[in-house]
């Protein structure tokens, strides 16, 4: 009597324990929610979120010497500068090889913001009074160096080409009561004045570079010495160069988005987003119930550490960037439905939910590692090789696999291991992570272990029943390519993008007559509702952006947004798009045949390429447009289906393990990797489904800038699902049972000992 009572009290303390921390976690859960909102309002966005005005120069010489990377620099030094005197904040300005891309977000005069970055830069010297002394003429193109004064402190050194003229100028400075000679960068009339600027004289948001005392005329080089730091130094070497530089930017593309445009486009794709999360959300608790809730818990932690990280670091969070988050959160419930299948797997062997949840730990973190490190080799590929919005898709997926490891890894472990320990779901399985008692055998008894809900599909024969479905829609897609070619947004094929969002519904016949009137050549018209694309192959300037602005501003009250691609950014972006995935493909195989083996490589490999033909099939037989966003989706399905594909191999590679090479034949081959289907076949279900959601959310609800990443996504995903559990395995199989009875090469083991040599009577 006694024992029951102490049973039960030490059930009501546990009951207690599990509500206790229960409440504690749902609570932390609120307070990373709280301080999501100031983080998220001190975000920086992109100007596709903010509005505001982006364009990319091509950095050439005016006298046709070579464009050396410091040349490069220095024009982007005065950039920096110029944007200062715009006022903006926070602007991102990136050297992309020989180009210079700027992105101001918020900037809502775009021809003013292009007319002051794009003149070249003017060097003067000038008295105190304003007076114009020299030219940047009277210096080397690019003379300026990083130099030290006689006392060895940091000093600028001066290159003088015109040395008469700068003798007699220095000369009659010098003569001068207030002999300071002021060095000024693209000096205004009306607003420059060195008496007024004379305390600002060097930092941010001045023309006016430095002021030196002049105590005699100088007819050879001469050094600028002061209180300088180096840092200062090489930032005023760099601005005198640019000033002095024989350069001049060419735009090659262009951007305009309004604000208020920016702003919808947020809080569809914030809207699209929670929807998705919430869905994800509902789904873990209904498959998992308890676990699920704990893994809920995790994606909001997951969440509020992807953000915090983007924060600190100073990343800025664009369209792309955004879709890289939701599909994050998708993928990281992986690493939670990889760790409760294998907690599943185990508790259906007979095994006490305290060493299942020991078992499953242990074999699901290589399989999270693996997955998780490939999706990461992809990232990083897209980041090198990507420009602008694919840039910032790959920095959020670097930072979201990176907080996967932190979080759905080791704090669902930790936050599991809490409840696994305390003993009260001991009996509660059903419960904790929603398995039937009933199935769960009593080894002590004898009972053998549950076989499984699919213990009698056979799945490999599925194999080359789908391999004959992918078959037919690249054969159809490849006649769609054949007579009709991809449809090609601007970024592959060059010219302008011109979306309007009017107020009424406008029409087709409207837009062919603006086009007319503009003079602008039709590609295609496409319009949604209130929101109409249009893509004309010219390639528009500065005045034609302005022009058809005004036409669509006035006649429609619209809000215009215009993208603009030259014939130089296509060549790059196709470039990089087919460099990004061939070395995607060539790094994935490495990584794989270090980790598994070759065979496992090729299997995989073969699978990706079919799912991105596929994706490729689905867009021209729908004629859907290709962008860089389709290339960023395409490279995020390598990830997401190498990830899916290395879950089946790496069960496949411990099933075979089990067996003796000796005694591997065909028939254990084919029956290991049928069985490893199964094990993994509702992991892989639901992992898709959890990725799935937050795309199909963003379809629905987010704006259309990002519709043709979110259908390429929805058509990689199906693909890669069928394509990692049917067809990867099948290759694997065809390739694997030519080696069965083959004898292996003996390995070769090198040593440093002289082995002895055995003579009968003498030592043996």
């Amino acid at each position: 009597m006694r024992k029951m009572k102490k049973e039960e009290t030490k059930k009501k303390k546990n009951k207690n324990k599990i509500i206790t921390t229960t409440v504690l976690v749902l609570l932390a859960c609120v307070v990373v929610c709280l301080c999501l909102i100031p983080i998220f309002s001190d975000l920086k966005f992109g100007l596709d979120l903010k509005g505001g005005f982006e364009v990319l120069y091509k950095v050439e010489s005016v006298d046709g010497s070579k464009m050396t990377p410091e040349k490069v620099t220095a024009t982007y030094k005065t950039l920096s500068k110029r944007i200062d005197s715009l006022g903006v904040s926070e602007p991102e300005i990136v050297i992309e090889g020989d180009k210079i891309r700027v992105k101001l977000a918020g900037v809502t005069d775009a021809d003013s913001a292009r007319r002051q970055l794009s003149t070249v830069a003017t060097l003067s010297f000038r008295d105190t009074n304003n007076k114009l002394l020299m030219e940047s003429s009277v210096l080397n193109a690019g003379g300026a160096k990083v130099s030290q004064d006689q006392s060895g402190k940091p000093a600028v050194a001066l290159s003088v080409k015109d040395k008469d003229k700068f003798y007699a100028a220095t000369n009659k400075l010098s003569q001068q009561s207030d002999n300071l000679m002021v060095i000024w960068l693209d000096f205004d009339e009306e607003n420059d004045n060195y008496s007024t600027e004379s305390s600002k004289c060097g930092t941010s948001g001045s023309h006016c570079l430095s002021a030196a005392t002049v105590s005699q005329g100088f007819a050879s080089d001469v050094i600028i010495q002061g209180n300088f730091t180096e840092d200062e130094v090489k930032n005023l070497v760099d601005l005198i160069n640019s000033g002095s530089l024989p350069s001049k930017l060419t735009e090659v593309s262009s951007k305009t988005v309004g604000a208020s445009f920016g702003e919808k486009t947020l809080e569809k794709t914030f809207a699209a987003g929670v929807v998705g999360i919430v869905a994800i959300f509902i789904l873990l608790i209904v498959i998992y119930h308890f676990a699920g809730v704990i893994s809920a818990a995790s994606l909001i932690f997951y969440t509020g550490l992807v953000f915090f990280t983007s924060w600190v670091i100073g990343s800025v969070l664009t369209l792309p960037g955004i879709a890289a988050l939701v599909l994050g959160v998708g993928m990281a419930v992986d690493a939670n439905v990889i760790l409760f299948s294998r907690i599943q797997d185990e508790l259906y062997k007979g095994r006490s939910l305290p060493l299942a949840f020991k078992n499953g730990n242990k074999s699901s973190f290589r399989t999270i590692l693996d997955s998780n490190m490939t999706t990461l080799l992809v990232a990083i590929i897209m980041f090198i090789f990507g420009e602008s919005s694919v840039k910032g898709f790959a920095t959020m997926l670097i930072i979201t696999v990176i907080v996967t490891m932190l979080t759905m890894v080791v704090l669902t472990r930790f936050l599991l291991n809490l409840f696994v320990k305390n003993g009260y779901f001991n009996d509660k399985l059903k419960l904790f992570i929603n398995i039937d008692p009933k199935k769960v055998p009593n080894v002590s008894r004898g009972e053998k272990a549950h076989e499984g809900r699919f213990s009698k599909v056979d799945f490999v024969k599925f194999g080359p029943k789908f391999t004959i479905l992918s078959i037919i829609i690249i054969i159809i897609g490849g006649i769609f390519f054949l007579t009709k070619g991809f449809n090609l947004g601007i970024d592959y094929q060059a010219g302008s993008t011109i979306t309007i969002v009017t107020k009424d519904k406008v029409s087709k016949k409207d837009i062919k007559k603006d086009l007319k009137e503009l003079k602008l050549k039709e590609r295609d018209i496409e319009i949604n509702n209130k929101e109409t694309t249009i893509n004309v192959s010219n390639v528009l300037d500065q005045n034609d952006v302005k022009d058809a602005t005004n036409h669509f501003e006035d006649k429609y009250d619209a809000k215009v947004d215009i993208g603009v691609v030259s014939n130089i950014v296509k060549e790059e972006l196709t470039k990089n798009a087919i460099l990004s995935v061939l070395i995607s493909m060539i790094g994935i195989i490495i990584y794989i045949s270090i980790r598994f083996k070759f065979s496992y490589a090729v299997a995989s490999v073969t699978a990706l390429v079919h799912d991105v033909v596929v994706v490729f099939s689905l867009f021209a037989i729908f004629r859907l447009e290709i962008s860089v966003m389709f290339i960023a989706a395409i490279l995020a399905i390598i990830g997401y289906s190498i990830n899916n594909t290395i879950v089946t191999f790496d069960r496949i590679r411990e099933n075979l393990g089990k067996i003796d090479d000796k005694k591997l034949t065909r028939e254990k081959l084919y029956e290991a990797a049928n069985q490893s289907i199964k094990d993994t076949f509702l992991r892989s279900i639901y992992t898709s489904i959890t990725t799935l959601l937050p795309i199909i959310a963003l379809i629905l609800f987010a704006s259309s800038g990002i519709l043709t990443f979110n259908l390429a996504m929805l058509f990689g995903l199906i693909a890669g699902t069928y394509s990692s559990l049917f067809i990867a395995s099948y290759i694997f199989l065809l390739l694997e049972r030519k080696n069965i009875g083959k004898k292996k090469k003996p390995k070769v083991i090198y040593t440093d000992e002289v082995e002895e040599r055995q003579i009968k009577g003498i030592n043996c």
